[in-house]
């Protein structure tokens, strides 16, 4: 399995942006489909966007066209840049690595969208 450890949430305004980042170490990072994910109190975790080995990426409808994901394999780590944040943004967010069908999870960080 792949330890991941997330950085970059915190508070930012309505149309503001964060960076989200999420390393990882354990295992060889660039074969893993990462991914993140999301889960507001009281609701389901959902994808919000995945990214694969080879660089393709696919994502939640709630925030195509605002959110980017990235990988670096050379730094072990996968990005999500958030823009154009809206308060349903807020959740904890969680940084996922999945391979050959087991998941690793991270701690999760908080991003809180409000005035």
């Amino acid at each position: 399995q792949v330890q991941l450890v997330e950085s970059g949430g915190g508070w930012v305004q309505p149309g503001g942006s964060l960076g989200l980042s999420c390393a990882a170490s354990g295992s060889i990072f660039s074969i893993y489909v990462m991914g993140w994910y999301r889960q507001a109190p009281g609701t389901q975790r959902e994808l919000v966007a995945v990214i694969y080995p080879v660089g393709h990426t696919n994502y939640a409808d709630s925030v195509k066209g605002r959110f980017t994901i990235s990988r670096d394999n050379a730094k072990n780590t996968v990005y999500l840049q958030m823009n154009s944040l809206k308060p349903e943004d807020t959740a904890v967010y969680y940084c996922n690595a999945r391979l050959n069908g087991v998941d690793s999870w991270g701690q999760g960080t908080h991003v809180t969208v409000s005035t």
